[in-house]
Formats: structure tokens, C-alpha cells, sequence
């Protein structure tokens, strides 16, 4: 039977990545599973430069953009920006994410939301990583703030790579293939697993199967485990092909023999 789903996507002002990392991934998955469609609807929150006090200010609207989404009655809403969510203390994905859901029920639309930033702890803990290596756009204070935030969820952060970019568009830009030489300088050695973009707007799908390859690691994003998360949340099979471990069919296969076994 087809089913065609509505996802809500909450993005900065500035993003212009989300829009098209989620949707490559989901119309990636379209060749392994056609009956399963997707369609895409954006809100807005304003954001321009990638500062603790823009971000916080960014994520007072997203109230707003869950109301605008459920209107639309999406299948399941996406907080799609990492750092605004991770900048305001350790755990507050789940205070946002609970608020957001009352939001939406409340306007007549009881849905799933899946923040990036709860998403990634999520898909790092999923594939049974300890420790990781992390690369963000970031400015080094931000960065340690995204660092903070995954230690406190358990995860050690072994090493770091900070690009220093605080423009939100100019982050948009890097190009993704650059990264396949940026983790030559990325410390892996104590590391379970590599997150090659902490970060919704740094691109980083071009790459993550080449850099996975390259260091023999599983190697996933903030989008993927974005991906990850709502494919799950949803009830369905979360393979996505060419976008690291954490979508792979092999994965899939790992994490099912091992739930089957628990049921035992």
C-alpha cells in the first residue's frame, strides 16, 4: 500500500541545507522502498549569524513554526538546527521537543518531533558508540558548548575540528568534499565513531560514505541521525543508502537480530 508522508521541517532563517540533505536522503530511499513517499514543508525562525544570543533568540519562534506546521498536519515535525538547541544546556532537546509536541496536539495535530540535536545523541547511542570525534562549523566557544552537551548525554568527545565560521550562509557553502581531507587532522584514534557534521547546515551527505571508507569507522551526521531518528519515530525501516552506518542495511540487520534476540 503507498503512503505519501507530510514532514514539517523547523529551520533557521538561513539554513539551506536541511531542505536539501533530508529530502536527497529520503528520495535515496524512494529506489529501495518506491511505495513510501515524502513531501516537504518548511517554517522559518530568524537567524542569520551563528551566535549563543541569535540562537537564543532563533528558538523563542519555533513555537510559532510548530503551530504553522500542524495546520499543515504533518506526520512528524523536525527541529533542524543542532546548535540552537544544544546552546541552551545539557538535556534541553527534551524539554523542547515535549513542548513543541503539547504545541502541535494542541492545535489538533499529535505528532512526533525530532530535534537534530537529540537525534544525534540518539543515532551515537544506537550504534553503540562510547567515545567519537566530532567536526562542526563552529566558532571553538560553540564548539565546546556542542561538546559539553554530548558529555553530559555519556559520550565522550575525544577530539574536535572547528572551522570557525560564523555565518550562517557562508557555513552553507563549504563544500562537503572538503571534509574527506579535514579529517586527516581529526584525532580518530581513541574514537568508536566519527560525526563528521555536527551541524545541520554544514553538508556533509556527498561525503560520509567516502570518509567512512577512508577511516574504517562508523562515520554519521547530525542530518543523518536526523533521518535515522524519524524513519523510526515513524514506524518505518530506517535504510538509507550511501549515507553512512547508521542508515545502512547493514545496521538495519544488526539492530533487528539484536531486538529479536532480546524477545527470546
Amino acid at each position: 500500500m503507498n503512503r505519501d508522508y507530510r514532514l514539517g521541517l523547523i529551520v533557521p532563517s538561513s539554513n539551506t541545507t536541511m531542505e536539501k540533505e533530508i529530502p536527497a536522503m529520503l528520495q535515496a530511499r524512494q529506489q529501495l522502498l518506491p511505495e513510501e513517499t515524502f513531501t516537504f514543508h518548511s517554517s522559518r525562525m530568524r537567524m542569520m549569524h551563528v551566535t549563543k544570543e541569535e540562537l537564543a533568540k532563533m528558538d523563542t519562534e519555533s513555537d510559532r513554526c510548530a503551530v504553522e506546521l500542524s495546520d499543515a498536519r504533518c506526520d512528524a515535525l523536525v527541529y533542524a538546527c543542532l546548535v540552537a538547541i544544544m546552546s541552551q544546556g545539557a538535556g534541553y532537546h527534551c524539554l523542547s521537543e515535549d513542548r513543541l509536541s503539547a504545541i502541535a496536539k494542541e492545535n489538533g495535530t499529535p505528532v512526533p518531533v525530532i530535534s537534530s540535536a537529540g537525534a544525534l545523541i540518539d543515532g551515537i547511542q544506537a550504534i553503540g558508540a562510547k567515545k567519537v570525534a566530532i567536526v562542526t562549523p563552529y566558532m571553538k566557544p560553540l564548539t565546546k558548548m556542542v561538546v559539553d552537551y554530548i558529555e553530559a548525554a555519556g559520550i565522550e568527545v575525544t577530539d574536535s575540528i572547528s572551522l570557525e565560521v560564523s555565518d550562517n550562509l557562508a557555513v552553507g557553502k563549504l563544500d562537503p568534499l572538503n571534509l574527506i581531507n579535514i579529517v586527516d587532522n581529526l584525532d580518530i584514534s581513541k574514537a568508536d565513531a566519527v560525526v563528521l557534521s555536527a551541524c545541520v547546515q554544514m553538508q556533509s551527505l556527498p561525503a560520509i560514505q567516502k570518509v567512512q571508507e577512508k577511516l574504517n569507522l562508523p562515520v554519521l551526521s547530525a542530518a543523518t541521525s536526523t533521518v535515522y531518528k524519524l524513519l523510526k519515530e515513524l514506524g518505518l525501516k530506517p535504510v538509507v543508502p550511501n549515507a553512512g552506518y547508521l542508515l545502512s542495511e547493514a545496521f538495519h540487520s544488526k539492530e533487528t537480530a539484536e531486538k529479536s534476540s532480546t524477545l527470546v
